[in-house]
C-alpha cells in the first residue's frame, strides 16, 4: 500500500492548525515544525483550501485556519481532498477492476483492503490526532 506525500503533508499540516486554533498559521511555520518542504506544502495547502478544510486569511496577522471543527474533519475527507480515491490501481479506481481466470478474485481482495483503509479513515479525526499527541506517555511497567 502507498500514502502518498500529499495525504501525509496534508494530515500534518490539519493537526498543526488543530493544535493552535487561537491564530492563523502561516505555510512556513507549519513547514518549518513539520520538518516538509514549504513549496510542496503550499500545494497541498491550496487542495485543503479547494476542499474547505482550511481558510486562509490574508495580511500580516494572515496565515490558514481550518475551515471546519477539528472533530469534523476525518482523515477520509483529508485524503479524497488531495489524492481523490483512497486506493488506485495504476492510477485507475478499483470499482470496475476485473481479472480472468486464476485471478478472477483477487480484485474482491483490493476491494475489501480498500474497504477496511476507508473505514479506519473515516474514523479517525484530526481531533483525535490531536488528542492522542497531547496525551502523557503511559508508563509501562518493568
Amino acid at each position: 500500500m502507498h500514502i502518498s506525500a500529499k495525504a501525509d503533508y496534508a494530515a500534518r499540516a490539519l493537526v498543526e492548525l488543530a493544535g493552535d486554533v487561537a491564530r492563523p498559521l502561516t505555510c512556513e511555520a507549519i513547514a518549518s515544525s513539520q520538518g516538509v518542504p514549504f513549496r510542496f506544502l503550499k500545494s497541498v495547502v491550496g487542495d485543503l483550501r479547494r476542499a474547505g478544510l482550511v481558510r486562509s486569511q490574508r495580511g500580516c496577522e494572515g496565515g490558514y485556519w481550518l475551515g471546519r471543527p477539528a472533530e469534523e474533519i476525518t482523515l477520509l475527507d483529508v485524503v479524497r481532498a488531495v489524492d481523490g480515491e483512497v486506493i488506485t490501481l495504476r492510477g485507475k479506481p478499483l470499482a470496475d477492476l476485473a481479472y480472468p481466470g486464476p485471478a478472477e478474485a483477487l480484485p474482491a481482495v483490493w476491494r475489501a483492503v480498500e474497504e477496511r483503509a476507508v473505514r479506519i479513515l473515516a474514523t479517525t479525526t484530526v481531533a483525535g490526532l490531536v488528542r492522542e499527541s497531547t496525551r502523557p506517555a503511559e508508563v509501562v511497567p518493568a
